[in-house]
Protein backbone atom coordinates (compact mmCIF):
# COMPACT_ATOMS: atom_id res chain seq x y z
CA UNK A 1 0.00 0.00 0.00
CA UNK A 2 1.07 3.76 -1.20
CA UNK A 3 1.05 6.04 2.02
CA UNK A 4 1.39 10.17 2.38
CA UNK A 5 1.11 12.68 4.53
CA UNK A 6 -2.13 14.19 4.79
CA UNK A 7 -1.42 17.71 3.98
CA UNK A 8 -0.26 19.99 6.63
CA UNK A 9 -1.25 16.92 9.47
CA UNK A 10 1.65 14.98 9.73
CA UNK A 11 -0.51 12.08 10.17
CA UNK A 12 -0.21 9.18 7.54
CA UNK A 13 -2.72 7.88 5.57
CA UNK A 14 -2.95 5.18 2.70
CA UNK A 15 -3.72 7.13 -0.36
CA UNK A 16 -6.38 4.23 -1.23
CA UNK A 17 -9.39 5.80 0.94
CA UNK A 18 -12.56 4.14 1.77
CA UNK A 19 -15.41 5.89 1.11
CA UNK A 20 -18.75 5.10 2.54
CA UNK A 21 -21.80 6.27 0.55
CA UNK A 22 -22.36 2.92 -0.72
CA UNK A 23 -22.26 2.16 3.16
CA UNK A 24 -25.30 3.65 3.86
CA UNK A 25 -27.60 4.86 1.00
CA UNK A 26 -30.64 2.74 -0.93
CA UNK A 27 -29.65 1.19 -4.08
CA UNK A 28 -27.05 3.81 -4.43
CA UNK A 29 -24.47 2.60 -7.52
CA UNK A 30 -26.91 -0.86 -8.06
CA UNK A 31 -29.10 -2.80 -5.90
CA UNK A 32 -28.27 -2.40 -1.91
CA UNK A 33 -29.99 -1.82 0.93
CA UNK A 34 -28.07 -1.08 4.72
CA UNK A 35 -31.42 -2.99 5.99
CA UNK A 36 -30.68 -6.37 4.62
CA UNK A 37 -28.14 -8.60 6.73
CA UNK A 38 -26.59 -10.43 4.55
CA UNK A 39 -25.57 -7.12 2.31
CA UNK A 40 -25.15 -5.51 5.80
CA UNK A 41 -22.48 -8.03 6.58
CA UNK A 42 -20.96 -8.06 3.17
CA UNK A 43 -19.78 -4.67 3.92
CA UNK A 44 -18.41 -5.23 7.19
CA UNK A 45 -16.10 -7.69 5.62
CA UNK A 46 -15.38 -5.28 2.99
CA UNK A 47 -14.08 -2.73 5.40
CA UNK A 48 -12.54 -5.22 7.71
CA UNK A 49 -10.33 -6.91 4.36
CA UNK A 50 -9.66 -3.03 3.41
CA UNK A 51 -8.07 -2.65 6.98
CA UNK A 52 -6.20 -6.27 6.51
CA UNK A 53 -4.87 -4.66 3.24
CA UNK A 54 -3.11 -1.72 4.87
CA UNK A 55 -6.34 0.81 3.99
CA UNK A 56 -5.98 3.52 6.94
CA UNK A 57 -8.60 6.10 5.62
CA UNK A 58 -12.44 5.73 5.90
CA UNK A 59 -14.57 8.71 5.47
CA UNK A 60 -18.40 8.38 5.75
CA UNK A 61 -21.14 10.52 7.32
CA UNK A 62 -24.24 11.02 8.57
CA UNK A 63 -26.53 11.81 5.99
CA UNK A 64 -25.35 8.38 3.86
CA UNK A 65 -28.46 6.72 5.20
CA UNK A 66 -29.37 8.54 8.02
CA UNK A 67 -26.46 7.45 9.97
CA UNK A 68 -26.59 4.00 8.88
CA UNK A 69 -22.99 4.18 7.15
CA UNK A 70 -21.37 5.32 10.74
CA UNK A 71 -23.72 2.54 12.19
CA UNK A 72 -21.63 -0.30 9.93
CA UNK A 73 -18.14 2.10 9.96
CA UNK A 74 -18.69 1.18 13.49
CA UNK A 75 -19.40 -1.77 14.38
CA UNK A 76 -16.55 -2.96 11.13
CA UNK A 77 -13.82 -0.78 12.50
CA UNK A 78 -14.67 -0.83 16.22
CA UNK A 79 -11.55 -2.00 18.42
CA UNK A 80 -8.75 -1.06 15.49
CA UNK A 81 -8.08 2.57 17.31
CA UNK A 82 -5.42 4.52 16.05
CA UNK A 83 -4.58 2.27 12.87
CA UNK A 84 -7.22 4.12 10.60
CA UNK A 85 -8.05 7.45 9.93
CA UNK A 86 -11.77 7.96 10.46
CA UNK A 87 -13.63 11.31 8.66
CA UNK A 88 -16.93 11.96 9.30
CA UNK A 89 -19.11 15.00 8.63
CA UNK A 90 -21.94 17.46 9.80
CA UNK A 91 -23.95 18.64 7.77
CA UNK A 92 -25.15 22.50 7.11
CA UNK A 93 -28.00 23.37 9.03
CA UNK A 94 -27.73 21.53 11.92
CA UNK A 95 -26.12 21.54 15.48
CA UNK A 96 -22.38 21.07 14.56
CA UNK A 97 -22.17 19.27 18.84
CA UNK A 98 -24.99 17.74 18.65
CA UNK A 99 -24.47 16.26 15.09
CA UNK A 100 -20.55 15.35 16.06
CA UNK A 101 -21.79 13.78 19.74
CA UNK A 102 -23.95 11.30 17.61
CA UNK A 103 -21.36 10.40 15.08
CA UNK A 104 -19.07 10.01 17.77
CA UNK A 105 -21.53 7.43 19.25
CA UNK A 106 -22.90 5.04 15.82
CA UNK A 107 -18.72 5.10 15.22
CA UNK A 108 -18.12 4.10 18.78
CA UNK A 109 -15.20 6.64 19.14
CA UNK A 110 -14.22 9.10 21.98
CA UNK A 111 -12.55 11.23 18.70
CA UNK A 112 -13.60 12.30 15.48
CA UNK A 113 -10.43 12.27 13.13
CA UNK A 114 -11.46 14.76 11.28
CA UNK A 115 -15.04 16.73 10.51
CA UNK A 116 -16.30 18.04 7.81
CA UNK A 117 -18.72 20.21 6.59
CA UNK A 118 -20.52 17.89 3.95
CA UNK A 119 -21.60 20.19 0.73
CA UNK A 120 -22.29 19.76 -2.89
CA UNK A 121 -22.79 23.77 -3.94
CA UNK A 122 -22.01 26.24 -1.27
CA UNK A 123 -23.96 29.98 -2.10
CA UNK A 124 -22.33 33.30 -0.65
CA UNK A 125 -24.82 33.43 2.01
CA UNK A 126 -23.97 30.07 2.96
CA UNK A 127 -20.32 30.60 3.32
CA UNK A 128 -21.18 33.85 5.34
CA UNK A 129 -23.00 31.88 7.81
CA UNK A 130 -20.47 29.13 7.96
CA UNK A 131 -17.70 31.60 8.64
CA UNK A 132 -19.35 34.05 10.34
CA UNK A 133 -18.65 34.52 14.57
CA UNK A 134 -20.55 31.82 15.86
CA UNK A 135 -20.71 30.09 12.65
CA UNK A 136 -20.19 26.35 11.85
CA UNK A 137 -16.14 27.11 11.25
CA UNK A 138 -16.10 28.33 14.78
CA UNK A 139 -18.68 25.77 16.41
CA UNK A 140 -16.30 23.04 14.76
CA UNK A 141 -12.84 24.82 16.05
CA UNK A 142 -14.70 24.82 19.64
CA UNK A 143 -14.82 21.05 19.35
CA UNK A 144 -11.80 20.61 18.15
CA UNK A 145 -9.91 22.68 21.22
CA UNK A 146 -12.30 20.25 23.65
CA UNK A 147 -10.08 17.23 21.86
CA UNK A 148 -12.94 15.81 20.51
CA UNK A 149 -11.85 16.48 16.85
CA UNK A 150 -8.49 16.21 15.70
CA UNK A 151 -8.70 18.22 12.30
CA UNK A 152 -11.46 20.04 10.23
CA UNK A 153 -12.39 20.01 6.50
CA UNK A 154 -14.84 20.76 3.93
CA UNK A 155 -16.44 18.78 1.32
CA UNK A 156 -17.51 20.20 -2.07
CA UNK A 157 -18.05 19.80 -5.68
CA UNK A 158 -18.03 23.43 -6.97
CA UNK A 159 -15.16 25.26 -8.23
CA UNK A 160 -17.10 28.60 -7.09
CA UNK A 161 -15.78 31.69 -4.86
CA UNK A 162 -16.76 30.32 -1.84
CA UNK A 163 -14.55 26.94 -2.15
CA UNK A 164 -12.10 29.44 -2.56
CA UNK A 165 -12.53 31.45 0.50
CA UNK A 166 -12.75 28.58 2.75
CA UNK A 167 -9.67 27.35 1.84
CA UNK A 168 -7.89 31.10 1.95
CA UNK A 169 -9.22 31.25 5.26
CA UNK A 170 -6.49 28.79 6.36
CA UNK A 171 -8.25 27.33 8.98
CA UNK A 172 -9.56 23.92 7.18
CA UNK A 173 -7.32 21.22 6.93
CA UNK A 174 -8.39 19.13 4.74
CA UNK A 175 -10.75 19.63 1.18
CA UNK A 176 -12.55 16.75 -0.67
CA UNK A 177 -12.88 17.60 -3.73
CA UNK A 178 -14.43 15.63 -6.76
CA UNK A 179 -12.05 15.29 -9.44
CA UNK A 180 -11.36 12.43 -12.36
CA UNK A 181 -11.00 11.84 -15.44
CA UNK A 182 -14.04 13.83 -16.56
CA UNK A 183 -14.45 16.60 -13.71
CA UNK A 184 -10.42 17.68 -13.90
CA UNK A 185 -11.31 21.08 -13.12
CA UNK A 186 -10.26 21.32 -9.62
CA UNK A 187 -6.89 20.51 -10.82
CA UNK A 188 -6.39 22.24 -14.69
CA UNK A 189 -2.96 21.38 -15.94
CA UNK A 190 -2.46 23.39 -18.49
CA UNK A 191 -2.69 27.01 -17.20
CA UNK A 192 -1.96 25.62 -14.07
CA UNK A 193 -5.12 26.80 -12.12
CA UNK A 194 -8.36 24.70 -10.05
CA UNK A 195 -9.15 24.46 -6.29
CA UNK A 196 -6.19 21.91 -5.73
CA UNK A 197 -3.65 23.69 -6.68
CA UNK A 198 -5.22 26.49 -4.29
CA UNK A 199 -5.52 24.21 -1.33
CA UNK A 200 -1.79 22.79 -2.01
CA UNK A 201 -0.16 25.79 -1.57
CA UNK A 202 -2.65 26.35 1.96
CA UNK A 203 -1.11 23.04 2.67
CA UNK A 204 -4.46 21.32 2.68
CA UNK A 205 -4.72 17.95 2.87
CA UNK A 206 -6.73 16.84 -0.36
CA UNK A 207 -8.98 13.41 -0.95
CA UNK A 208 -11.11 12.85 -3.90
CA UNK A 209 -14.34 12.53 -4.17
CA UNK A 210 -16.44 10.15 -7.44
CA UNK A 211 -12.55 8.95 -7.63
CA UNK A 212 -14.05 6.47 -11.05
CA UNK A 213 -16.55 8.97 -12.12
CA UNK A 214 -19.55 7.16 -9.96
CA UNK A 215 -20.44 5.38 -13.13
CA UNK A 216 -20.64 7.98 -15.27
CA UNK A 217 -18.20 7.15 -17.48
CA UNK A 218 -18.77 3.78 -18.11
CA UNK A 219 -22.25 4.72 -18.62
CA UNK A 220 -20.62 6.89 -21.04
CA UNK A 221 -18.63 4.17 -22.97
CA UNK A 222 -21.42 1.94 -23.01
CA UNK A 223 -23.56 4.24 -24.68
CA UNK A 224 -20.81 5.34 -27.14
CA UNK A 225 -19.66 1.38 -27.83
CA UNK A 226 -23.15 -0.90 -26.13
CA UNK A 227 -20.28 -3.97 -26.78
CA UNK A 228 -17.68 -2.95 -24.90
CA UNK A 229 -16.59 -5.03 -22.41
CA UNK A 230 -13.02 -3.13 -20.93
CA UNK A 231 -13.23 -2.69 -17.17
CA UNK A 232 -12.12 1.08 -17.02
CA UNK A 233 -11.86 0.98 -13.54
CA UNK A 234 -7.83 0.16 -12.96
CA UNK A 235 -7.29 3.58 -15.46
CA UNK A 236 -9.98 5.73 -13.93
CA UNK A 237 -8.37 5.41 -10.56
CA UNK A 238 -4.46 5.29 -11.45
CA UNK A 239 -5.89 8.78 -13.37
CA UNK A 240 -6.16 10.48 -10.00
CA UNK A 241 -3.43 8.84 -8.07
CA UNK A 242 -1.32 9.85 -10.73
CA UNK A 243 -1.81 13.34 -9.19
CA UNK A 244 0.91 14.29 -6.92
CA UNK A 245 -1.52 16.95 -5.34
CA UNK A 246 -3.90 13.83 -4.14
CA UNK A 247 -3.38 12.92 -1.06
CA UNK A 248 -6.55 10.12 -0.75
CA UNK A 249 -8.55 8.93 -3.70
CA UNK A 250 -11.55 7.64 -2.41
CA UNK A 251 -13.64 4.65 -3.86
CA UNK A 252 -16.79 3.44 -2.54
CA UNK A 253 -16.08 -0.35 -1.80
CA UNK A 254 -19.44 -2.60 -1.37
CA UNK A 255 -17.43 -6.38 -0.99
CA UNK A 256 -14.57 -8.08 -0.37
CA UNK A 257 -13.74 -8.65 -4.41
CA UNK A 258 -13.94 -4.93 -4.66
CA UNK A 259 -11.60 -4.08 -1.97
CA UNK A 260 -9.16 -6.65 -3.00
CA UNK A 261 -9.07 -5.26 -6.86
CA UNK A 262 -8.97 -1.96 -5.99
CA UNK A 263 -6.30 -2.49 -3.57
CA UNK A 264 -4.33 -4.33 -6.20
CA UNK A 265 -4.56 -1.12 -8.72
CA UNK A 266 -3.42 1.49 -6.13
CA UNK A 267 -0.32 -0.84 -5.15
CA UNK A 268 0.52 -0.97 -8.96
CA UNK A 269 3.05 1.92 -9.21
CA UNK A 270 3.67 0.91 -12.99
CA UNK A 271 0.26 1.91 -13.95
CA UNK A 272 0.77 5.81 -12.74
CA UNK A 273 0.82 8.32 -15.59
CA UNK A 274 2.51 11.70 -16.38
CA UNK A 275 -0.27 14.47 -15.87
CA UNK A 276 2.06 17.12 -16.61
CA UNK A 277 3.23 15.27 -20.01
CA UNK A 278 -0.64 14.04 -20.81
CA UNK A 279 -1.72 17.83 -20.72
CA UNK A 280 1.40 19.04 -22.81
CA UNK A 281 -0.13 21.15 -25.99
CA UNK A 282 1.41 20.15 -29.38
CA UNK A 283 3.24 23.06 -30.32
Amino acid sequence: MEYTQLGRTNITVSRLGFGGAPAGLTNYLGEYTPANAEQRRDVIAALHRAVESGVTYFDTAPAYGQGESESIFGEALDGVGERVFLATKVSFGVDVRQSAEASLTRLKRDRLDLLQIHGDTCTAATADAILAPGGMLDQMEQLKAEGLVRFTGFTTEDQNPAVYRFIETGRFDVVQLCYNLLFQHPAEWTRPFGAMFAAEKQGMGVATMRTVTSGLFQKWVQWANPANTFDYTPALLQFVLSNPMVDVALVGMRDVDIVEADVRIAEDMGGRIDLEALHAKYV
